[in-house]
């Protein structure tokens, strides 16, 4: 990234009025910025550059595609009776069986298909190229330009990484369900406990689980805004988180290990189910959330730790 597109990303502009959110000239010289606090503008900022770049919607891409392949994939599999795989309803992820009476179940597939491995890598990679992505473009010194600016950019980062993992799984939920509506029929839910809710009730839930699968990322993208702030490669951090959540999800499936999964992160991923019961069940959604949010404490302030008290040099 060029220092000209750093300077427009955080607002700086000779001849551009001061006022919130913009950036003044500070006396020690040439290249140093001062930023007046208050307004949303670095954020904002952040959000787009980070939304516009080309790996960003390439990423966004392949995510939109997974729910069309399994779409397709049921379609072409559906037997004479309405079925899926001639008959044999008892196969494949779980919701996949009931897409074909039920357009409206290919979110829940889409979204169980794709938060044990697509999603957080996904945001992995952008929660890891936070901060070592802009250290590796010798863009993060420019950033820094208030006296309080390193924890003030750290949880502009985090803020955008979470409205990302909330963009990530409306792409995947919107793609399932334009789908769905194409190649299946809709109508009334059926309810894992039996009972039978209104398509539009089965709509407001989609986005509930939406919601709190994206939530779900939390502690995820704080593990990866901390190892963003390890390295000034932001290659290796992406790596790093990316082999970091692999390496969990190897430990969640040890038997062996049984003990410790109640604490890893990814252990309440799939506890989204339990909203399409009748009435809903939130104990292990609530014990989901409530982990998420002792990682994100836990690493964000790792994070601050290790980035506030570092010397920025490029």
């Amino acid at each position: 990234m060029s220092r000209a597109e750093t300077e427009r990303r955080t607002g700086d502009d000779d001849h551009a009025p001061e006022g919130p959110g913009r950036l003044r000239r500070a006396p020690g010289g040439p290249g140093r910025f001062h930023r007046v606090l208050g307004g949303p503008g670095l954020f904002r900022s952040e959000l787009i550059t980070t939304v516009r770049r080309w790996r960003t919607l390439a990423l966004l891409g392949v995510l939109a595609a997974v729910p069309v392949l399994i779409g397709i994939a049921v379609k072409i599999q559906t037997g004479d009776d309405g079925t899926a795989d001639g008959g044999h309803g008892g196969e494949g992820p779980a919701f996949i069986t009931q897409v074909t009476n039920n357009g409206l179940f290919l979110v829940f597939a889409a979204l169980a298909a794709t938060l044990p491995v697509f999603l957080p890598m996904v945001v992995g990679v952008v929660a890891g190229d936070a901060i070592a992505g802009e250290a590796s473009a010798g863009t993060l010194r420019y950033l820094l330009v208030a006296p309080a600016g390193r924890t003030r950019l750290l949880l502009v980062k985090y803020a955008t990484t979470l409205v990302f993992c909330l963009l990530a799984t409306l792409t995947v939920a919107v793609s399932a369900l334009a789908t769905g509506a194409l190649l299946f029929p809709l109508g009334d839910v059926t309810t894992i406990s039996g009972t039978r809710i209104s398509f539009g009730e089965g709509l407001l839930r989609a986005g509930l689980i939406s919601m709190v699968v994206a939530a779900s990322l939390a502690g995820l993208a704080a593990l990866g805004l901390f190892v963003s702030t390890l390295t000034g490669s932001g290659v290796a951090a992406m790596a790093t988180t990316v082999g970091l959540l692999i390496t969990v999800q190897i430990l969640g499936a040890i038997p062996q290990l049984e003990a410790v999964h109640p604490y890893l992160f990814p252990h309440y991923w799939m506890s989204f189910s339990d909203l399409l019961r009748e009435p809903l069940y939130w104990d292990e959604v609530g014990r989901n959330l409530g982990l998420q949010a002792v990682y994100a404490a836990v690493f964000g302030s790792a994070a601050w730790a290790c980035f506030t008290s570092k010397d920025i040099t490029a």
